[in-house]
């Protein structure tokens, strides 16, 4: 083999009766030697899908914010050229190095966003080219062969629900206090879908994680508290709901099942949940010293799903219209309702 030649740590490995391996390669040297190349050919011709810019920024900046914690997965690469494995001994032949000519032609079957936001990120913070990434090597055996791989990476890959990413993740200030209220408003204890974004039938659950979530972020908008400020003020005003919205406390009492006021009320939906959300910070912004009172308006509100209020509100033709302008329209019905009453109490 030529000297003119890349050489990496390497294990081999056998998958479908053909060798690949699997190496550590430094950031530095990823960012240079492997490139994406297919961005002006046509679909057909591709052996990989266009390179998405707009994601780019976002996976660099994760790297960029937690030096010291991010992770990433393998990436996956075929090598259009010379490649030689060399086993360090008899005793461990599947371990050893693996050379690959310089003139190689580099293709990423899966992972190109992570190169590209590695190479911006080094840009902005050197000492991170001397950290690695796996890298998993297969021989290129040709544009529908790479294809294929693309598609068989692809294809049973799930993207986690919203609410189990907010449940394991420590490092949003958002996940961080929507994980403390499930955990210390009474009316959310036992009460709260973890996982999915929609609840089962059978389920007791009411709510889901990732409703109160984005509900509280509604509520937090625009706020310098601290972190544990936000905590309590979240708490504050969920505890403060809760105890104005019947249909919760008969559920926590066991009089009502959670599966009959999903079926029968609309006050546990999500578009409901964020609506609260909106109308709240509407409320504790106007009324700082005053708004837990003006929650008291909630008891008159009929949350049934047979009220014609509801309807082409949140629900077109019978069915919850989840969409941004019926949410837009419910937050601002529910902030009038509150603060419309706080004007009158205070005229």
């Amino acid at each position: 083999m030529s000297s003119a030649a890349f050489i990496f740590p390497a294990v081999k490995g056998t998958q479908a009766q053909r060798e690949y391996y699997i190496s550590m390669v430094p950031l530095e040297v990823m960012a240079k030697i492997f490139q994406f190349a297919d961005e002006e050919l046509p679909p057909e011709v591709r052996s990989q899908r266009i390179l998405n810019k707009s994601r780019i920024p976002e996976i660099r900046d994760y790297i960029l914010s937690n030096p010291e914690s991010y992770v990433f997965s393998a990436l996956t690469v075929s090598v259009d050229g010379n490649m030689e494995f060399q086993s360090v001994s008899e005793v461990m032949p599947q371990v050893g190095t693996i050379s690959i000519s310089m003139t190689s032609r580099f293709l990423i079957n899966d992972g190109q966003h992570r190169r590209a936001a590695i190479a911006e990120a080094i840009k902005l913070n050197p000492a991170l080219k001397n950290e690695h990434i796996s890298v998993v090597f297969y021989r290129d055996e040709g544009l529908l062969r790479s294809q294929q791989m693309f598609s068989d990476l692809n294809r049973y890959a799930i993207k986690p629900t919203k609410s189990i990413n907010i449940l394991f993740n420590s490092r949003e200030e958002s996940s961080i206090i929507a994980k403390r209220i499930i955990e210390e408003v009474e009316v959310f204890k036992g009460l709260v879908e973890k996982e999915r974004t929609a609840i089962s039938n059978r389920s007791k659950a009411l709510f889901t994680l990732s409703a109160i979530c984005t509900a509280t972020n509604e509520l937090l908008a625009g706020s310098n508290l601290s972190l544990q400020e936000k905590v309590d003020l979240a708490k504050d005003f969920w505890t403060t709901v809760g105890s104005h919205i019947k249909e919760w406390n008969k559920v926590k009492s066991g009089e009502m099942k959670s599966a009959d006021v999903r079926k029968d009320y609309i006050c546990s939906l999500s578009i409901t949940l964020v609506a609260l959300g909106y109308a709240g910070n509407a409320l504790i912004q106007s009324y700082p010293d005053t708004w837990k009172y003006h929650l008291e308006q909630l008891e008159q509100i009929d949350w049934q799903k047979s009220n014609p209020q509801w309807e082409n509100l949140v629900f077109v033709n019978g069915r919850v219209a989840a969409n941004r302008s019926t949410q837009k329209a419910m937050s601002k019905h529910i902030k009038e309702v509150l603060i419309e009453m706080a004007g009158t109490e205070n005229g």
